[in-house]
């Protein structure tokens, strides 16, 4: 199981990010996946997770409306959208996932066993 985050970098506040997750290993036609962040001096939190057999989605209710995670079957590949951008998203956001678990609700409340490396968000002016 192999997970490539990439799509981070310095943004100003009101901008918009998508971070993309390659997956490599495994098909993304099963396990729930998803994005969590860690900001500095804080601990790590779900963004988003996608349950990969039915697209179903789960936000947390302090982050729905500003976050889409989606998926491109073709290119195993998921995204995050991210809109209106603050500064306190800045964060290192990786990409989870557990071949074991297909609940995207489940996902997100749990730690998941296989991680991408991360990338970086800074919102700053």
């Amino acid at each position: 199981v192999q997970l490539q985050a990439s799509g981070g970098g310095l943004v100003q506040p009101g901008g918009s990010l998508r971070l993309s997750c390659a997956a490599s290993g495994f098909s993304l036609n099963r396990p729930a996946i998803g994005w969590f962040r860690q900001a500095p001096g804080k601990e790590r939190e779900a963004v988003s997770c996608l349950s990969t057999n039915n697209d179903i989605t789960y936000y947390p209710d302090l982050l729905k409306g500003r976050f889409t995670i989606s998926r491109d079957k073709t290119k195993n590949t998921v995204y995050l959208q991210i809109d209106n951008l603050r500064p306190e998203d800045t964060a290192v956001y990786y990409c989870a996932t557990d071949l074991g678990q297909s609940s995207s609700y489940a996902l997100c409340h749990s730690s998941p066993p296989d991680w991408g490396q991360g990338t970086l968000v800074t919102v700053s002016s």
